[in-house]
């Protein structure tokens, strides 16, 4: 009996290397071969100011925008706000509009989920939310970050090794290779 494709295609590797960059290509190559995809999910972006970047917004498929994180906000209510670095998280922004990306709707051809991070998981709804897209039949096309120190986060972990998940570590070199393998392959299924 041979093994069933994987419907959860996971892009892991070091920051920089070009992971959102990758989703956002294998998107335009299937918005331009299936025009009528239902595509729901969010990707995240640097928010930068000159060269320095100053945080990280959240953007969805049909173009709308928060905050994730910033290392410029310094209201009341952020003292309480988690922190990454020097970055502090947004958790109630992220919710208000990553949740409804990730409900399972019929007709949702594909989900992206860009990234299934540190800074995401602070949303306690969060990884149950991905768990629900995992266990529908629909695609999903999500990036992880890479094990840190050889730790990794315990629900990016649950996701690495998901028995319906393919793993593709990015690297200089292989971006283009990979990009076109997950292209076909999602292509192939939709």
């Amino acid at each position: 009996m041979a093994a069933s494709p994987s419907r959860c295609f996971l892009v892991t590797g070091p920051p920089g290397v070009g992971k959102t960059t990758l989703v956002m290509r294998v998107l335009e190559s299937l918005r331009a071969s299936h025009p009528h995809l239902n595509i729901h999910g969010f990707y995240t972006r640097e928010v930068r100011e000159g060269s320095e970047r100053v945080g990280f917004e959240v953007v969805t498929m049909d173009g709308r925008r928060c905050p994730l994180a910033s290392s410029k906000v310094s209201s009341t209510e952020s003292l309480r706000w988690p922190t990454v670095g020097k970055y502090k998280v947004d958790v109630a922004s992220f919710e208000s509009l990553a949740l409804p990306e990730l409900q399972v709707k019929e007709d949702t051809d594909l989900f992206v989920i860009d990234e299934v991070g540190k800074m995401e998981f602070f949303s306690s709804a969060f990884f149950p939310a991905v768990l629900k897209v995992l266990e529908s039949d629909i695609p999903i096309l999500a990036s992880i970050p890479i094990p840190k120190f050889g730790r990794d986060i315990p629900g990016v972990a649950r996701l690495r090794n998901h028995p319906g998940a393919a793993l593709f570590t990015l690297n200089t070199g292989n971006r283009d290779t990979i990009r076109e393998n997950i292209y076909r392959q999602l292509a192939d299924m939709l």
